[in-house]
């Protein structure tokens, strides 16, 4: 069981690699286009970038969340505050027990 599910953990790790990627190569492939119509046809009158900057923030974003920021607010962050917030009523409740039964 503990298997099966460190495989489909896995197996997501690596969809949201190969996602990124795809992302990635569709990006550079629709720049480089639009890069080309943009000299071919207006060369004194360049706009290309402001798409390329516009997409490529978003590409930015969707890197950090693959790559960067995981260990911020991923899933590890989530299960490690799930279990903090878990040991912290553990702890309340085994006060509030305490003190009535003591009384």
């Amino acid at each position: 069981m503990k298997e099966d599910s460190k495989y489909k953990s896995a197996r997501e790790r690596v969809e949201e690699i190969k996602a990124f990627y795809v992302h990635l190569f569709i990006y550079i492939i629709v720049n480089v286009g639009l890069i080309l119509v943009n000299v071919l046809t207006s060369p004194y009158s360049l706009w290309f970038y402001w798409p390329l900057m516009g997409w490529g923030i978003g590409l930015v974003a969707h890197a950090f969340s693959v790559f960067g920021i995981r260990g911020m607010f991923g899933k590890e962050w989530e299960e490690k505050k799930i279990k903090e917030i878990l040991e912290k009523e553990k702890k309340t409740v085994k006060k509030a027990t305490k003190t009535t039964s003591k009384k």
